[in-house]
């Protein structure tokens, strides 16, 4: 598997942005990291493309780029965001070893994150019996998730611009407080679907199972963060109070409405 090493490469070069600034390592190097991943997946398997599967990588470009995009373009003009980024205490160093550890974990979550198209090519270019519909169906909801966190994003940057000191509850922020993440576990169950129908060995589908149950944790524990975060700004507001006492904090339909007592969600 001499591509998963050039996948692992290619994360480690792109998300090696957070030793300028740590959060770098969950933001500006996620984003674009997964649209670099994309492209490297799409050249090392050129010849085994199918329609869906370049419509996969396209979309994740397209995706990366935007939300890397997005995040520097956030941090340039909210004075809320560079406090969190630049703020007392932020340029802190870590522990070396904490910093290396972090750094590596996140170039190993993101090639598990794109690994199901890097599989399903893999299998394809072997000679596998794969099936496009699978990959067809991933498709329909990644660009669903894709859809959905965009337009979380464009709504809350519109609804800041008009009062940069209320919280936003309108719009998909009446369906769940993190639409955006939601969009985000929408995408990638989407590319877990990609997986399937690939002929993934064993040993694939536990790279496959790992880099989306991460994921996962990295969404919830983004809620926690934010909903503390909300907390401590609008927690004396009567209208947060009934706001968060009626809308799920990410999954829509369960009432799960705070995860701020999870210290395992911490990260």
């Amino acid at each position: 598997m001499t591509y998963l090493l050039v996948m692992l490469a290619v994360s480690l070069a792109l998300s090696s942005v957070g030793w300028k600034y740590f959060v770098y390592f969950f933001s500006v190097g996620y984003g674009f990291g997964i649209a670099a991943l994309a492209v490297t997946v799409a050249l090392l398997f050129a010849g085994a493309l199918s329609l869906p599967t370049f419509l996969i990588c396209l979309l994740l470009v397209v995706y990366g780029c935007r939300l890397g995009g997005y995040l520097l373009l956030r941090e340039r003009r909210s004075p809320a965001y560079r406090k969190i980024l630049y703020g007392p205490g932020s340029q802190d160093r870590r522990p070396v070893g904490v910093m290396l550890m972090i750094w590596i974990f996140c170039a190993l979550l993101y090639v598990g994150q794109v690994s199901p198209v890097a599989f399903r090519l893999s299998n394809t270019r072997a000679g596998a019996p794969v099936q496009d519909a699978w990959a067809w169906a991933g498709l329909v909801l990644m660009v669903a998730g894709f859809l959905l966190e965009a337009g979380a994003d464009a709504q809350k940057s519109a609804a800041k611009k008009r009062d940069p000191k209320t919280f936003v509850s309108t719009g998909l922020y009446r369906i769940v407080r993190c639409p955006n993440y939601l969009g985000e576990l929408v995408l990638w169950t989407g590319s877990l679907l990609v997986a399937v129908g690939a002929c993934c060995t064993f040993w694939q589908w536990v790279i496959v199972l790992l880099g989306y149950l991460g994921i996962v944790y990295v969404m919830f524990s983004g809620a926690r963060r934010l909903e503390l975060r909300q907390d401590a700004t609008y927690g004396a507001d009567p209208r947060y109070q009934e706001y968060v006492k009626k809308t799920p904090i990410l999954l829509p339909f369960i009432p799960l409405y705070s995860v701020s007592k999870y210290g395992w969600l911490r990260a």
